[in-house]
């Protein structure tokens, strides 16, 4: 009899030169439509991934609906990332309309993300990973936190974190609601109601901003400072009247006391 509470890994080779997978693997010719719940939450991961290049000055670019393609001998085989990072930035990365890893300077994405639709649930849980697994790429997040995945997949799972381990095995390492450990931001995913968010720590407590949130948390933080020394200034000068007022009082008492002793 098999345990219930028994853990099972798979592992499988892919030939990804194979017709099944060149067929499976080709780039589709049109974009893929995107609901506005899973434009907003990628136009925010997005937001917080581009605060992170710039707050640590990395030699970064962040992408969205890139094509990475790695087969010099079938370009038109690849895959178009919702979210990834390019770590060194490729040569001209403003103009880059694809990404190619036989270029000169057009490294492998160190992390890739997925954000479950409801138009395509299956391929996040059940295909993405082994076309991420053949290009090399780092680290892969496919995220649903809006509980969209089939459930005959594993799924639905808030965070399923993919990484590369040194012998080159592309392994699942997450699973599950998170926090996820992310070994390539230094950082954790963490799952939040309909969304997802950054953090530093494990705990959430040091959560990572977006350029536009830590401009709006600066100037509240000045505005706050600027209201506690007005607040400061107004009990000094409360506190001075106070004691002019009790200087005041002493004098007319010490002027009654010797008028009643003339």
């Amino acid at each position: 009899m098999v345990s219930e509470a028994r853990v099972i890994e798979l592992h499988y080779r892919i030939e990804p030169g194979t017709e099944r997978a060149l067929a499976a693997w080709v780039l589709p010719e049109v974009p893929v439509p995107e609901s506005q719940p899973h434009d907003r939450m990628l136009d925010y991961l997005k937001a917080l991934l581009l605060a992170w290049v710039a707050r640590t000055s990395r030699n970064a670019v962040v992408a969205r609906n890139l094509a990475v393609r790695w087969l010099k001998r079938h370009p038109q085989v690849g895959i178009d990332p919702d979210l990834c990072v390019l770590e060194p930035a490729p040569p001209r990365a403003a103009e880059l309309e694809s990404l190619c890893t036989w270029r000169p300077g057009h490294s492998t994405p160190r992390l890739c993300v997925e954000v479950v639709s409801r138009n395509h649930p299956y391929k996040d849980y059940g295909e993405v990973h082994e076309r991420y697994a053949a290009c090399g790429v780092e680290e892969l997040w496919v995220l649903d936190p809006r509980r969209l995945g089939p459930k005959k997949l594993g799924g639905p799972v808030p965070v399923q974190i993919w990484r590369r381990e040194p012998t080159g095995a592309f392994v699942r390492v997450h699973h599950g609601a998170g926090p996820a450990r992310s070994e390539v931001l230094d950082a954790w995913v963490h799952s939040q109601g309909a969304t997802v968010r950054i953090a530093d720590d494990e705990a959430g407590l040091s959560p990572w901003l977006t350029q536009e949130e830590a401009e709006r948390a600066a100037k509240d933080a000045a505005l706050a400072d600027k209201e506690a020394a007005l607040a400061a200034q107004q009990a000094e000068r409360a506190e001075k009247e106070a004691e002019r007022a009790r200087r005041i009082a002493l004098e007319r008492q010490l002027e009654e006391h010797a008028r009643r002793e003339k």
